[in-house]
């Protein structure tokens, strides 16, 4: 080390070190940046990366080299080689391409420090065979020692920092870590190697460099290799630069609604968050408004998507513009929109909430109408109705929820007592989403029987539902959950096919009745479905039957007996339900040949002592007979109730006194006898 230090403090021109050293950290920092650049560029980048970076590598070497070669004092006449020169640029060059292509592709970190020892390996290969280019006048020896040491020293200190840049673990001080490391192999290569050479001056060339000319020739190395590095520099910084903006609009497009450009639900949880922490420090509260447009589909089925994208815009709009200090407004989805306020006195919200409605309530001009929709506005605030961003969201919906169910004409504060029957409805709702999802339903049977003879005619499909913690779930509570919900078409396709399924493995020839809800058959598909789970199933058309009310046919009575008639044309039987309440049109009657009529059970509860309902009984039972439909009465609980029946002349029966619904797997081992036994 000492030989080392009185090489570089008494051979060497203090300055031109200083110089040599200065342009080493500058293409080193160089390096390191565009190295980051080539860490995650694809397949082609990483090739391109991979040149550049040579490229500044080569001249950081090559011009150190140079620049401390020419700061070099022989004693003795110099001449340099310039083929030689040359070819010791290019030889760096090279070598620094297969390293960093190496050390940039390599999947594994090991490649970064074989890459990095190529890399070293390239600073040795450069330094001496740019040595063979220095021509000194006199006899020049080399200490071995020396020499080994220079180059393990550039391979070593290479390969650590290239691997330093390539690890996935996280280690502080990366870049100037490896940046100083790269510094240190390029220099200690060099001074090393100069340490290991011994000059004996013999001054044969007449025409030596002169110090101007090694001045102007450091002068000229220092410019070229210059340029080529800040070219470097300049290419890693305008990717930085590329990136970053390209990063800033990936999380801009993330945190953004595309159609109305206000925050979206990942960017209201974020602020929500926020805000709530500002709040808790300030002692103040944050009131979160959940916000459903009223009529908003009306706009969409009436005029279109496109205006009702418009609308949305123009709502968003105006409530950005009406915003202040602490305020936020953000799109969820749909024709759901958020807002918040963090404030420190109650009227803030109340004057906040009022100007929201205010201008969701105002009227929207566009080209060819007039759009008026209004909200219904939830508020929730925190922590006096919730301790948490989630717990608050989700109480702001609670209220928005009731005041759409009560159609509140003014925003809804959240009540615990009011909103804890919508929290249970939704619960609710999720797990029978998850119990469809799971198979957890079940479906039972009810037999029906004729009334003369107590022969069983047919069962009817009952689903059923127990819930793990709040046991058997009835089908009044949990059929309009379905249906509100949105998953009613499922929930009916799932019990179409079990009922199939199960009816095709009888022993026993009976029909199963399965029960349609409106929704259903408002949907064009459902003939299709009919069929096709006939086909999957392989139970002939003739043994199913489907129930309805004339409610469902009411709603929009051509396209549901349409869709009824298609069904009909299957072989399917079809039965109006309820009959005696509700609607009870005989223009239905008239205009669809039903083949059974079920009397609500109603009549039937009053037939024991009661003329009027006797009377009623009779009459249908005329309608049925004049029309040829065969009369089902249902809720049949006494023998009293029966005895009537059958002096009437009622066609069929159904209730507890004839059978309680039952699996399908005692009423295959009944052989489809219960009902007559029951009978």
């Amino acid at each position: 080390m000492i030989r080392l230090a009185m090489c570089i403090a008494i051979d060497h021109d203090p300055w031109l070190v200083v110089l040599a050293v200065l342009i080493c950290g500058v293409g080193a920092f160089s390096i390191v940046q565009m190295f980051e650049r080539a860490r995650g560029a694809a397949r082609g980048q990483g090739l391109a990366w991979a040149f550049l970076i040579s490229a500044a590598a080569s001249a950081t070497i090559w011009c150190t080299h140079f620049v401390a070669m020419l700061a070099f004092e022989a004693k003795a006449p110099v001449t340099l080689d310039p083929v030689l020169t040359i070819v010791s640029l290019m030889v760096a060059m090279i070598g620094c391409f297969a390293g960093f292509s190496v050390a940039a592709r390599g999947r594994h970190d090991a490649y970064g420090a074989v890459g990095g020892a190529l890399f070293g390996g390239a600073i040795a290969a450069m330094h001496f065979v740019g040595m063979s280019a220095y021509r000194v006048d006199g006899i020049v020896s080399w200490d071995m020692n020396y020499v080994i040491a220079a180059i393990l020293c550039g391979v070593g200190l290479s390969a650590a920092a290239i691997a330093l840049l390539r690890t996935h673990r996280a280690v502080r001080h990366r870049v100037p870590v490896a940046t100083g490391l790269i510094v240190a192999a390029i220099a200690l290569l060099h001074f090393l190697a100069m340490t290991a050479m011994r000059i004996t001056p013999m001054a044969l060339d007449d025409t030596p460099l002169r110090p101007s000319e090694f001045n102007a020739l450091a002068l000229a190395t220092v410019l070229v290799g210059g340029i080529v590095i800040a070219a470097g520099v300049f290419a890693a910084m305008l990717d930085r630069q590329t990136r970053s903006e390209a990063m800033r609009e990936l999380t801009r497009m993330a945190m953004s609604d595309a159609l109305t450009g206000l925050p979206n639900r990942t960017a209201f949880r974020a602020e929500l968050a926020r805000q709530i922490e500002a709040a808790t420090a300030n002692g103040e509260r944050v009131g979160l408004c959940a916000i459903d447009l009223d009529r908003f589909k009306e706009i969409n089925d009436l005029h279109g998507h496109k205006a009702g994208d418009e609308v949305l815009a123009r709502i968003a709009g105006r409530l950005q513009a009406m915003l202040g200090p602490d305020q936020f407004v953000a799109r969820l989805g749909g024709d759901e929109f958020v807002a918040m306020i963090r404030f420190a006195e109650p009227t803030q919200l109340s004057v906040f909430a009022a100007r929201l409605d205010t201008e969701l309530k105002a009227p929207l001009a566009l080209d060819d109408f007039e759009a008026r929709l209004g909200a219904s506005i939830g508020i929730a605030i925190f922590p006096d109705d919730a301790a948490t961003a989630e717990a608050l969201a989700n109480n702001a919906d609670l209220a928005m929820y009731r005041a759409k169910a009560d159609a509140a004409p003014v925003p809804l504060h959240y009540d615990s007592a009011l909103d804890e029957a919508i929290r249970d409805q939704r619960e609710l709702a999720a797990d029978l989403r998850r119990a469809i999802d799971k198979g957890e339903l079940d479906v039972h049977y009810q037999v029906q029987t004729s009334v003369t003879s107590g022969a069983v005619t047919g069962y009817e499909a009952l689903l059923r539902w127990t819930h793990p913690q709040r046991g058997a779930i009835p089908p009044a509570i949990f059929i309009p959950i379905a249906e509100s919900n949105g998953f009613i078409l499922a929930l009916g396709e799932w019990v179409l096919r079990r009922a199939c399924i199960d009816a095709a493995g009888w022993p026993h020839q009976s029909k199963v009745a399965v029960n349609v809800s409106p929704l259903q058959l408002a949907h064009a598909d459902l003939p299709r479905l009919f069929h096709q789970t006939l086909l999957d199933t392989g139970l002939p058309p003739r043994r199913l039957e489907i129930e309805l009310t004339e409610t469902a046919i009411i709603a929009d009575r051509e396209r549901a007996l349409h869709v009824l008639r298609q069904i009909k044309a299957l072989g399917v039987g079809v039965a109006l339900d309820d009959f005696g309440t509700g609607y009870s049109s005989l223009e239905t009657l008239r205009a669809f040949p039903f083949d059974k009529i079920k009397l609500d059970r109603f009549f039937a509860a009053e037939l024991e002592g009661n003329i009027q309902s006797t009377a009623i009984l009779r009459a249908v039972l005329a309608l049925g007979k004049s029309l040829s439909i065969p009369i089902l009465a249902e809720g049949i609980e006494t023998q009293e109730q029966l005895d009537v029946l059958r002096r009437e002349g009622c066609d069929e029966a159904q209730g507890f006194l004839i059978g309680r619904p039952g699996r399908a797997a005692a009423l295959a081992e009944a052989g489809g006898g219960l009902g007559a036994q029951a009978a």
